[in-house]
């Protein structure tokens, strides 16, 4: 029942938040209450994992490969975990942050309705499930961008369910095609029956439809655009959700099924993977470096980073994959509160757009300090954890000798801090254009509290990341050798 309570939870919460709509102070309670609830259960699977290893559960009592499967490893541990984490950062800022027209419009519900369909595109072992996780997750996201019925956030919405239904058709041909190649779609079972199969015409079609289908989730070059066109429309706060755990969902999916299903290792896919990679992050920081709105800047640095994480699956080495699943980890604290503190600046100067506001630094040193955190990570500046997940991904690509993806890895790097640098000298370091008087006198409390604690889990990755990289050594290991997540789920049927 374990690997269950992420799934259950949000929705119980969600259903527990629609009864409540006439109180908008009981729904906030439920809402955190659940959230924190979350996170208790995703630490329960990490203990689990870490004292037996991978764990498998099937539900209605029907044997895997029959049955729904639900299973966690240390890498489906970890994004579990760090959902949890979000979820209850967001949720607090959310009580500063949401309005309360959108709080009657939906929002408690329909965060909690997306935190189900991301834990259960974790924890699936089944990739049509994996399906059903992502659709509930694009129906619950759909609703939060349209929740206040601006025309920004309907035309960010129609950019982003365009492109990303034509994903999930894509993922649907996908998993049609290895249904009929093999009769199966337990990811375990599609382990020992496409073993051998790579070079099969239907084997190939489905892998490269669902590297589109899953390339389109994670905003890899050239299918980004849905991205920077919606995630600045919405609340902060569900802007930092969307931009900690969407794109992941993606990006794991990718990491999953190239690994267990698929060899992202073979002639014929690497060279994809590593290219789109690499055009992936020089795209994502060149169209960052173009923009003037802060969260603008910030959704195209998703962009650049999740080519770094591309990458650490394309290297198909020990080290590129726990570089990879580093760089997923510090990523998702980093840009979570990258949102957070750009929804506080604007709170203070009344605008996103860099040339509208200044003088953060004078009269707000402490929020300085709090940008440069994740913003100088972000960079890969050391000793914060950003630098630690570039530097592994760099030894990666020097290690094969792809002296020209590593000098991508360093100059994507460089124009990050460029892009860092001109927020900066623009919000903080220039005067605000409307004068000392044009500064609010203060920020909610509850708004700094998740900021404050995000910016200590980022400096405490990157000066503790021993423990850390263990973590994501010990995920990279199980991709790599799935012999013990194979024997979790197929037992005695395997």
């Amino acid at each position: 029942m374990l690997l269950f309570w992420p799934v259950a939870i949000p929705f119980m919460t969600a259903v527990l938040t629609m009864l409540a709509w006439r109180s908008l102070r009981l729904q906030r309670a439920i809402s955190v209450t659940g959230g924190v609830l979350l996170l208790a259960s995703a630490i329960a699977i990490m203990a689990a994992v870490a004292e037996n290893g991978p764990v498998a559960a099937q539900a209605g009592g029907w044997p895997a490969p029959f049955g729904i499967t639900m299973v966690a490893d240390w890498l489906s541990a970890v994004m579990v975990l760090i959902t949890g984490i979000m979820a209850v950062a967001t949720l607090v800022y959310g009580l500063a942050d949401v309005t309360a027209a959108e709080e009657r419009q939906g929002h408690h519900p329909l965060t909690h309705g997306m935190l189900a369909g991301i834990c259960g595109a974790f924890l699936t072992g089944d990739i049509f499930n994996m399906y059903v996780w992502f659709e509930v997750m694009l129906i619950a996201s759909f609703g939060l961008l349209v929740v206040g019925g601006g025309r920004a956030q309907l035309d960010g919405a129609v950019k982003y369910v365009g492109l990303n239904l034509i994903a999930t058709l894509a993922f649907l041909a996908g998993v049609g095609l290895l249904y009929g190649a093999t009769g199966t779609l337990n990811m375990a079972d599609l382990h020992g029956k496409l073993a051998g199969r790579e070079g099969e015409t239907a084997i190939l079609a489905a892998a490269m439809v669902l590297i589109f289908a899953f390339g389109s989730k994670a905003a890899v070059f050239p299918l980004f655009f849905w991205l920077p066109a919606s995630y600045h429309t919405p609340s902060f706060a569900t802007s930092a959700l969307f931009s900690a755990m969407l794109t992941k969902v993606g990006v794991y999916a990718l990491f999953r099924v190239f690994t267990l299903v698929f060899d992202s290792g073979a002639p014929g896919l690497q060279p994809l993977l590593i290219w789109g990679s690499v055009a992936t992050m020089l795209v994502g920081v060149l169209g960052a470096a173009a923009q003037m709105n802060v969260r603008r800047i910030l959704s195209f640095h998703i962009i650049s980073q999740i080519g770094y994480m591309v990458l650490g699956l394309a290297l198909w080495t020990p080290l590129g994959l726990l570089g990879g699943i580093f760089y997923v980890i510090h990523h998702i604290v980093v840009k979570a509160n990258l949102f957070l503190i750009a929804g506080i600046m604007r709170g203070y100067t009344g605008s996103e757009e860099l040339r509208e506001i200044g003088g953060l630094w004078r009269h707000r040193p402490w929020l300085g300090v709090l940008f440069l955190i994740p913003a100088m990570s972000l960079a890969g500046m050391p000793p914060l954890s950003g630098f630690w997940a570039k530097l592994v991904i760099l030894q990666a690509a020097l290690e094969q000798e792809r002296w020209i993806v590593a000098f991508f890895v360093l100059l994507v790097g460089l124009l990050t801090l460029f892009s860092m640098s001109k927020i900066w000298n623009e919000a903080f370091w220039k005067a605000h254009p409307g004068g000392e008087g044009a500064l609010a006198p203060r920020t909610p409390l509850l708004a700094l509290l998740p900021a404050v604690a995000l910016a200590a889990i980022t400096v405490a990755i990157g000066l503790y990341a021993a423990p850390f990289v263990d973590v994501a050594a010990a995920a990279a290991a199980g991709l790599l050798d799935p012999q013990a997540y194979l024997a979790a789920v197929l037992g005695a049927t395997r």
